[in-house]
This record gives structure tokens, C-alpha cells and sequence, in this order.
């Protein structure tokens, strides 16, 4: 699978449970979790999707076993974080060193995402934009 397909699909898994989260806190009224909410929808959703884009635009990265393996660290980060988060907002201290850990992971995803991005090789570039110009 490329790894455009997988954030894609992975984000859609992670959106959905964002909002079954926060369907969640407002039918019980309990927000005490809403930054494990916030962090499961910029984390999970958002960024995956944008990393999906990103490598659907560069087909040698889409089809790289690092690309994969970068976003699955991510996956996994993101889904220690809003556990550790949830935890800590909902008193359990212990959750702390979890989600530093997670940050962590988090943090080195990110890092080998922006060697992607910054590292000058030939074969990242993005594909030529082929559109259909009008007859005039």
C-alpha cells in the first residue's frame, strides 16, 4: 500500500473516532476530555490527510517503505498521545510520562517527515501538473 493511501484511510479512521469522541462528551455533558479530542483531530485527521498529499505528490516517496513506516510511528504516536491526554485530564497522573513518551514519538514521525521535505533529491519532486487548457 502507498503511503498516501494510508494516511488517507487512517485519517478517515482517526476523524471518525474524533467525532465519536466528541459526540460522546456532549451527550454526557463532560468535556474534560477535549484536548485528547483536539490532539486526536489535528494529529489523527488533519495532519495524516496532509501528509497523504504530500506523498501523493511525489510517487517515488509514496511507494518508499520509510514513507509507510513514517506513517505509521505517527499512527501509533497519535494514538498513545490522546490516550496519555485523556488519562491525565481525567486525574490519572501516571499518564504523564506516557504522553511524554508519545510526544516523542510524535515529535521523531515529524522529524523524518521533514527530511522528506528538505532533503534535495530529484526523485521527491512533485509530479507536472497536467490539466486541460481551453481551445481558443
Amino acid at each position: 500500500m502507498k503511503a498516501s493511501a494510508l494516511s488517507f484511510k487512517l485519517a478517515v479512521l482517526f476523524v471518525v473516532a474524533g467525532m465519536a469522541m466528541g459526540i460522546g462528551m456532549a451527550a454526557s455533558q463532560d468535556h474534560s476530555v477535549m484536548p485528547a479530542h483536539a490532539h486526536l483531530n489535528l494529529l489523527g485527521w488533519v495532519s495524516l490527510f496532509l501528509f497523504g498529499i504530500y506523498y501523493e505528490r511525489r510517487p517515488t516517496l509514496d511507494t518508499s517503505k520509510l514513507a509507510r513506516v513514517q506513517v505509521w510511528l505517527w499512527s501509533l504516536g497519535t494514538v498513545v498521545l490522546t490516550i496519555a491526554v485523556a488519562g491525565i485530564h481525567l486525574g490519572y497522573a501516571a499518564m504523564d510520562p506516557v504522553a511524554a513518551l508519545a510526544s516523542l514519538i510524535v515529535l521523531a514521525a515529524m522529524l523524518l517527515f521533514g527530511y522528506f521535505v528538505f532533503r534535495p533529491v530529484a526523485s521527491v519532486a512533485p509530479t507536472p501538473h497536467v490539466g486541460i487548457t481551453p481551445a481558443e
